[in-house]
């Protein structure tokens, strides 16, 4: 059975916890490892800042929308802006990459969200936003699965 939830917030660095606890609550009803818990907590975290950093450059009256999905065990992760989108995907996926080094960041969220997910999917269009979709099976699910 499929379980979904969607939440919609202001563009504000305040809100990423929101977003994190928010997705961390909803996934615990599969009860998760601590580690996938950490997991899933820590790239939802990167990618609601790259929203609220890169796709609105902290506008603070703009929208981040997450939706939170459950499908036999397998967890989907959506978080969409409408900000300024990505020119070139694949650039700024490369490790240490950022387009804000005045900023001192690391420049490793997509490499991040990658490692802790089994898919990551990154559409982007300037002007238009970008949505990151993120799919991950918790092991605890997985022997129930098979």
């Amino acid at each position: 059975m499929r379980n979904e939830m969607t939440l919609e917030f202001t563009s504000i660095s305040e809100n990423e916890s929101l977003a994190r606890v928010s997705v961390a609550a909803f996934v615990s009803q599969l009860n998760p490892t601590m580690e996938e818990l950490t997991d899933i907590k820590t790239v939802v975290s990167e990618a609601v800042t790259n929203a609220i950093i890169h796709g609105y450059e902290e506008q603070k009256d703009e929208k981040v929308l997450l939706t939170c999905a459950i499908d036999d065990g397998e967890i989907e992760i959506i978080i969409q802006d409408r900000g300024q989108g990505i020119e070139n995907i694949d650039i700024a996926k490369e490790p240490l990459y950022t387009s804000k080094p005045e900023w001192e960041r690391s420049g490793m969220g997509f490499t991040i969200m990658e490692n802790f997910m089994d898919r990551v999917d990154i559409t982007s269009e300037p002007g238009v936003g970008t949505t990151i979709r993120m799919t991950k099976q918790l092991t605890s699910t997985r022997a129930l699965c098979n």
